[in-house]
């Protein structure tokens, strides 16, 4: 008697280049190992990771775009499922996993084991998952995961906790849109560095003060941040942001996102959880796509202007 295999909708990653070499396919339902937990995903996002690597956009002779692709692949991503986020539910586990159970609403993050691009995922239960508290709908725990994780890594390096004024530049995109809400629960007072028509969204988030980065070439005289975040990458440049890069009061700190691989941990994902709860953090959802649609999402992302994050998410 032979075992039907189970199979599953999944966008994968052809080759490296323009969004078109995304295909949505069906492909084998993945097992979970002893110490892993298999989640049904509801949603997922479109990080500006994923369209670094689906694009290769760090050239091969670069040392980072070599050491990059010696570990996902020289001509092709070796998994060809991208994605780095998710949130769903637990469908199955491994026999010796105990932290979590089928039914368990969950969200988190793979790293560069990727995966997320598809109806279902194996995850091992000490990774960087968390279970789902009920005020979060699947696309904001989508959202928020990506920028979420990687402003809590860089704001703990930068010891936000010593820090009474914060700049962030970039504060408009997933991982901007996090590190001013964090820095403003940690007490901070935080300005806020985007384009013109982001300016109210900054504001909305908790900026005491809002700096437009297309009208304005330098910060006013005298002032100076205990920390400096840039959140969009070194590639992104500006006559303010090096004004930025200067504005260090005595002990400040300069952080890029660009500075090393960042840390997930499931820590950070149950602060983002209960700051959900209490009311002091929320998700910022740009644009909502189906799988079918992940070219299109690509495309959007491309373009380098999305405000917050771009969902994914998956038909019932």
């Amino acid at each position: 008697m032979t075992t039907q295999i189970k199979t599953m909708k999944a966008a994968l990653c052809t080759g490296y280049g323009a969004p078109e070499v995304l295909e949505v396919s069906d492909v084998r339902r993945p097992t979970p190992k002893a110490h892993e937990v298999c989640v049904k995903l509801r949603a997922t996002a479109v990080t500006a990771s994923d369209t670094i690597v689906r694009g290769r956009k760090i050239p091969l002779w670069h040392p980072v775009g070599f050491m990059m692709s010696l570990v996902i692949g020289i001509t092709k991503p070796r998994n060809p499922i991208l994605g780095m986020v998710f949130s769903g539910e637990v469908v199955s586990i491994g026999e010796k996993v105990q932290s979590f159970d089928v039914g368990d609403p969950v969200y988190g993050m793979t790293g560069p084991e990727f995966g997320a691009y598809a109806e279902y995922l194996c995850i091992s239960e000490k990774g960087c998952l968390s279970k789902k508290p009920s005020c979060m709908s699947d696309e904001e725990a989508a959202a928020i995961t990506y920028g979420g994780l990687i402003a809590s890594h860089f704001l703990e390096k930068g010891a936000l906790a010593q820090r009474k004024k914060v700049l962030i530049y970039g504060a408009s995109g997933a991982i901007g849109t996090a590190a001013l809400q964090l820095a403003k629960c940690a007490g901070a007072k935080v300005t806020g560095v985007c384009s013109t028509k982001h300016l109210e969204l900054v504001r909305s988030l908790g900026a005491e003060e809002v700096i437009d980065y297309t009208k304005e070439d330098a910060l006013p005289d005298g002032v100076s941040y205990d920390l400096v975040l840039d959140a969009v990458g070194r590639k992104k440049t500006s006559t303010l942001k090096t004004q930025c890069r200067k504005a260090l009061a005595k002990g400040g700190r300069y952080l890029s996102v660009d500075d090393g691989m960042p840390i997930s941990r499931p820590a950070y994902l149950h602060k983002l959880s209960t700051l959900m709860e209490l009311g002091q953090y929320r998700a910022v959802l740009d644009r909502v796509y189906s799988l079918d649609e992940i070219v299109e999402a690509h495309k959007y992302v491309d373009k380098g202007h999305k405000k917050g994050n771009v969902v994914v998410t998956f038909a019932e």
